[in-house]
Parts: C-alpha cells; sequence; structure tokens
C-alpha cells in the first residue's frame, strides 16, 4: 500500500526533527478527503504545543519533504496538536497516560465486545489493563485497532 510507505518515510523524516525541537512526533496520517491529499503530523510536548511549534515543524518537514519528494502528487501539509483525545500507539503512551479516560476499539472481540471505554490501569506484560467500572479488563495489545484519551469534562 503506496499510504502506508508513505506513512512510514514521513515518520522515519518527521522523527529526528520533533526530538531536536523536544517535541514528540505522536502520529502521522496520509489520506484522501475530499478528492484532496492531506498529509497530517501530529506533534506534542509536555506543556502542549502552540502556534509557533506547529509552524516551526511545518517549515522543517516541508523543507525535507520537497528535498526528498516521496509523494509524488499534490497534497496538503498540516502540523497540530493530537488534541485532547489523542491516539496512544506505544507502551509508553499506555503507561504515561495511566488514570486516563481511555476509548479501545479491538480488531477482534475481547469478552464478546469490540468497543471499550474506562479508565487507564497501564500495561502489564502484553495487555492494556482498563478499569471498567471497577473491573479490570486485560485487553492483548496486538488486538488494539485504536486507542485515545477520552475527553474529560
Amino acid at each position: 500500500m503506496a499510504g502506508h510507505r508513505i506513512v512510514k518515510l514521513v515518520q522515519q523524516m518527521a522523527l529526528p526533527v520533533a526530538q531536536e525541537a523536544g517535541m514528540e512526533l505522536v502520529d502521522v496520517e496520509f489520506q484522501k478527503e475530499g478528492g484532496r491529499w492531506y498529509l497530517r503530523i501530529f506533534i506534542d510536548k509536555p506543556q502542549g504545543i502552540n502556534h509557533e511549534d506547529c509552524r516551526l515543524i511545518s517549515e522543517k518537514i516541508d523543507r525535507l519533504l520537497d528535498e526528498k519528494d516521496p509523494i509524488p502528487h499534490s497534497y496538503v501539509l498540516e502540523v497540530s496538536s493530537p488534541g485532547v483525545e489523542r491516539p496512544l500507539k506505544s507502551l509508553a503512551d499506555f503507561n504515561r497516560f495511566s488514570g486516563k479516560l481511555v476509548n479501545i476499539v479491538t480488531f477482534a472481540p475481547v469478552n464478546g465486545r469490540k468497543k471499550f471505554r474506562g479508565r487507564l490501569k497501564g500495561v502489564q506484560i502484553a495487555d492494556v489493563v482498563i478499569d471498567m467500572e471497577g473491573v479490570e479488563l486485560f485487553i492483548p495489545l496486538e488486538q488494539i485497532a485504536s486507542a485515545r484519551l477520552a475527553a474529560e469534562f
């Protein structure tokens, strides 16, 4: 899949740029919407990011993309915060956001269902642990299709 290849290449290019700026590369998406292609890069740092952070990373990534030219057609580059419902991608994410409310979707049913909402407890061996109304549920990491923080108001 060409889109997956492009995401991997952009991740490899963007990771050192974000790290050099003291930021975390949260995610990269490349998708077609309404007839246009969008390359979205999500960054974060502990105190949150601002417009200047996005501009800085956007300019550096844009230069690298112009040099390496990994995308053979036109696209829109967007650099932004992952938002309050940021994706959880790594073991470190699941441990870092322990105690937060999460939404998890699995590839296959776990205990008869594929969608879960609960309080993240962290990781134990190869399972993500969430508390669902007082019951701990262990979800195999390899079964997680998507995981996001849930907004709490």
